[in-house]
């Protein structure tokens, strides 16, 4: 099994910056995967971006440019960093890994979420 806490999330102004953190612990090899969604009220949860283990990463149409994903697979976390907020990222968001646990097993973990609030 795998354990995700996310940090880092909180109450900034409009044009502010602010970073997620997702430290992953317990059982695994690797990670596949990782990557950071959001949600917000009435609506359905989205990729913001997304990391493979190759190094590759996407981002979502609305925060490329502004924001930037990180790995460090020898820590086990995963970062987002947001720059240049607007008021319509605010959602919560959560982080999501897909690890591999055994040979050819892999599962899919989610972290608790952390709000996210950008005020004009």
């Amino acid at each position: 099994q795998v354990q995700l806490v996310e940090s880092g999330g909180g109450l900034v102004r409009a044009g502010g910056s602010l970073r997620l953190s997702c430290a992953a612990s317990g059982s695994f090899f690797r990670f596949n995967f990782m990557g950071w969604y959001r949600q917000a009220p009435g609506k359905q949860r989205e990729l913001v971006a997304g990391s493979t283990s190759g190094g590759s990463a996407n981002y979502a149409d609305s925060v490329k440019g502004r924001f930037a994903i990180s790995r460090d697979n020898t820590k086990n976390t995963v970062a987002l960093q947001m720059n240049s907020l607007k008021t319509e990222d605010t959602d919560v968001y959560y982080c999501k890994v897909e690890a591999v646990e055994q040979r050819s097993l892999t599962n899919n973990y989610w972290g608790q979420g952390t709000q996210v609030t950008v005020s004009s």
